[in-house]
C-alpha cells in the first residue's frame, strides 16, 4: 500500500512500545543530528579562526554575516544584542531543513510540535521584551493614532487578533511547505516504479528535488526576518 504521509510518523528509536514524553524518537535523533551539525560548523570548523580562512570557516563567516545584516536591518541596532538568538533559530531550521532531504532520513520541522515550540517561543520572547523595555508603551503597538479617531478601536482590535495569530502563521508556514514538499517527493518516487512512466517521474523528482534545496533555505530565511520583525516592533512599537 502507498502511504505519502508514513515518512512523518514519530516512532521510538528503540522497540515498538508507545511514544511517552522521554522517549527516543526519529526527530529526537534529526534535531539532535542537527545540533550537532552546527556545532561542527561552528564550533569545530572556526577552531582556528584562521586570517585566511578555510572553506568550512568561510561558510560559517557567510551565515554568520548574513544573518547578522538581516538583523541589524530590520530590527535596528538595538535588535543586535539579540543576534545570538535569532541566529540559533536560523540554523537550526536551516540545517533540519537540510539533513531531512537526506533518503530515509526524518523532517522535525514538518511536525507542527517542533515549529509551534520556535513560534511560540520567539512571540513569548518578543512580547516579554516589549513590556520590558517600553513598560505599557508597548500597548502603542496596537494603537494607530494616525488615523481617523472613530476608525483607531477598530483598527486596535484588529491588530491584537493579528498579533495573536502571529505565532500560529510562524509556525504552521514552516511546517506545511516543508511536509507539502515532501509529501510530493515520495508520490513522485512511488511512480517511478511503474516502467511506463518512470522516466518523467524521475525527471519530477530531480526537479522537485531540487526546489526543495531551494524552499529549504527559503523558509529557514522566512521564519527568521520574522522573528526580526517582530522583534523589531517590540523595541520600537510606535514606529
Amino acid at each position: 500500500m502507498f502511504h505519502p504521509m508514513d515518512q512523518f510518523i514519530v516512532k521510538p528509536l528503540f522497540g515498538d512500545g508507545p511514544v511517552m514524553w522521554y522517549t527516543p524518537t526519529n526527530a529526537t535523533l534529526w534535531m539532535a543530528l542537527a545540533v550537532l551539525a552546527v556545532s561542527l560548523l561552528f564550533v569545530v570548523g572556526t577552531r582556528g579562526r584562521a586570517v585566511v580562512p578555510t572553506r568550512v570557516q568561510s561558510i560559517a563567516e557567510v551565515f554568520y554575516g548574513l544573518v547578522y545584516k538581516m538583523v541589524e536591518d530590520v530590527a535596528g541596532h538595538d535588535g543586535a544584542k539579540y543576534f545570538p538568538h535569532i541566529m540559533t533559530l536560523f540554523l537550526f531550521i536551516l540545517f533540519s531543513n537540510y539533513l531531512a532531504l537526506i533518503p530515509m532520513s526524518f523532517s522535525p520541522t514538518s511536525h507542527i510540535g517542533v515549529t509551534a515550540v520556535l513560534g511560540f517561543g520567539v512571540f513569548f520572547a518578543v512580547t516579554a521584551i516589549g513590556f520590558a523595555k517600553n513598560g505599557i508603551g508597548f500597548l502603542k503597538l496596537f494603537w494607530m493614532s494616525d488615523a481617523p479617531l472613530f476608525l483607531r478601536p477598530i483598527i486596535a482590535l484588529i491588530e491584537v487578533i493579528s498579533y495573536f495569530v502571529r505565532p500560529v502563521s510562524h509556525s504552521i508556514r514552516l511546517a506545511g511547505n516543508i511536509t507539502a514538499g515532501h509529501a510530493v517527493l515520495k508520490v513522485f518516487a512511488t511512480f517511478a516504479a511503474v516502467t511506463a512512466i518512470a522516466p518523467l517521474s524521475i525527471v519530477a523528482i530531480v526537479a522537485i528535488f531540487a526546489l526543495e534545496v531551494l524552499v529549504s533555505v527559503i523558509q529557514a530565511y522566512v521564519f527568521t526576518i520574522l522573528t526580526c520583525v517582530y522583534l523589531r516592533d517590540a523595541l520600537h512599537p510606535s514606529h
